[in-house]
């Protein structure tokens, strides 16, 4: 039986109303927790205004939406089809032949588009308000200026050596990292120039380098070839497509960067040496949040189609919430494992979503064909 354009659109805007007024909600009172925070931390310095408080918190709003909206889909679903089995509507739906897995279809439809929606146009707009709040937050609240303002911060660097050939490597290791007036500079420098056949060029050895647009410029360096005396120190310049703001998001949060611009920030770590574990972590947990979002309109209706004259609703709809946030709870252990390489990304973003599928679909057999 195929279901009528009427009934589809009705039990759509009822769960969609039920979800969005959930989510909100939900987000509402995380940032009102996360404005009483900014507010303790600025009680000590008195030169914040509370307009700058009030800005950070607005700038996270669409972040904790994203965080938050899994868990509106999985809360706002269990009311809507709670209501829909109090008010014997569903009952009448299936009464009149029409199956769970057909009634489903609409708020299935509606959370993946809600997920995809999330995914594809408020992560960019989170990453560039989180990243303006980040910026804010680092000004005026902390009082370090983020990981390359301090002294003693060894950095590794392996990027293409367009010197030598095009698959030839130059390996960068300095000793300390400073940033001086919106310019990175390091010191205590060792370059080694390896080329396609890893067989070692030479060496350059440098006290103090800077990163200029489009290259590294070391002062005072000497090179070293491979049976060869050390030559006079002088000015060696090496071609990069690092810029100092690409080297600060590569330590920034993940959160800051679009899910468009992932993919080739990704890349640029990868062929610079630093680690991107966590940026791969973090888009793959953007591609899996709509199937994410429908996983959890199936669990919420697993858990409260229950027909009200069998009584044990209440525990159902208690077992559907506990089962939500058990599913957060390993969602955020296997993020951890993945954060620290114990998990590949795309397992750690994906397991939890398919093991939140299965129980879903499982429940919904049960229910449906006992």
């Amino acid at each position: 039986m195929v279901v009528s354009v009427t009934l589809s659109i009705y039990i759509a805007r009822q769960f969609m109303l039920s979800v969005l007024s959930m989510t909100a909600t939900l987000t509402g009172i995380v940032c009102l927790f996360d404005f009483i925070d900014l507010l303790r931390r600025v009680a000590t310095k008195p030169d914040v205004p509370t307009s700058l408080v009030t800005e950070i918190a607005g700038l996270h709003i669409p972040y904790f939406f994203m965080e938050i909206m899994p868990f509106g889909v999985l809360l706002g679903g269990i009311v809507c089809f709670w209501r829909l089995t109090r008010s014997s509507e569903l009952i009448v739906a299936r009464a009149a032949g029409i199956s769970a897995w057909q009634f489903l279809a609409a708020p299935l439809t509606c959370a993946l588009l809600l997920g995809g929606l999330t995914t594809a146009v408020i992560s960019p707009l989170s990453s560039i308000m989180y990243a303006r709040a980040e910026a804010l937050d680092s000004q005026y609240l902390r009082t370090g200026g983020g990981p390359l303002s301090l002294s003693g911060s060894s950095l590794w660097l392996r990027q293409l050596d367009s010197g030598l050939d095009a698959h030839g490597v130059a390996i960068l290791h300095a000793r300390d990292t400073r940033l001086m007036k919106k310019q990175l500079e390091i010191r205590d420098i060792s370059i080694f120039r390896i080329d396609r056949n890893d067989h070692l060029i030479e060496r350059i050895e440098a006290p103090i380098g800077l990163l200029a647009p489009g290259q590294w410029v070391f002062q005072q360096a000497r090179t070293l070839r491979p049976d060869e005396t050390a030559g006079e120190p002088h000015i060696v310049t090496l071609p990069t497509d690092l810029t100092l703001s690409r080297v600060q998001e590569s330590f920034a949060s993940p959160d800051t960067l679009s899910v468009w611009a992932l993919p080739s920030f990704i890349a640029l770590l990868e062929r610079s040496g630093f680690s991107s574990i966590r940026h791969r972590l973090h888009f793959e947990s953007l591609l899996a949040l709509p199937i994410l979002a429908g996983t959890m309109a199936l669990v919420s209706a697993g858990f409260s189609m229950r027909p009200t004259r069998r009584g044990g609703v209440a525990q159902m709809i208690g077992s559907g919430v506990a089962a939500g946030f058990l599913l957060f709870t390993v969602s955020k252990v296997a993020e951890q494992f993945g954060n620290s390489g114990a998990l590949p990304p795309l397992l750690a973003a994906w397991a939890p979503t398919g093991a939140g599928l299965c129980l879903a679909v499982s429940l919904l057999l049960h229910l449906e064909d006992g």
